[in-house]
């Protein structure tokens, strides 16, 4: 019997639009993740000189603002995924719930 339900929930339209967008949009999220971590430690690794550069007259660099630039991207991408995740892929899924009840 839960066989049965399965295959049918794969087989939904829905379920497999809620899939695609969802596997999509996360790898699109990843690859931006990836290239900005993996950008800044390639700054650092080839081009130390630039991230060595004094802001001001004190003793930040401009490493340091860029590095806390990158988190707080972090924090706001993964903020634009729950919103995301908590509108449109939770509608999805309820619509899902509410066809198999």
């Amino acid at each position: 019997m839960k066989e049965d339900i399965v295959a049918r929930i794969e087989a939904n339209p829905t379920y497999r639009a809620l899939k695609a967008k969802r596997t999509s949009f996360g790898w699109t999220l990843t690859i931006i993740m990836l290239l900005a971590y993996y950008g800044y430690i390639a700054v650092i690794a080839f081009n130390k000189e630039l991230f060595g550069i004094r802001i001001g007259e004190g003793v930040t660099t401009l490493g340091i603002p860029v590095g806390v630039g990158l988190i707080v991207f972090t924090v706001l991408i993964t903020g634009y995924y729950v919103r995301r995740a908590n509108t449109e892929f939770d509608e999805l899924t309820a619509r899902i719930q509410k066809e198999f009840k």
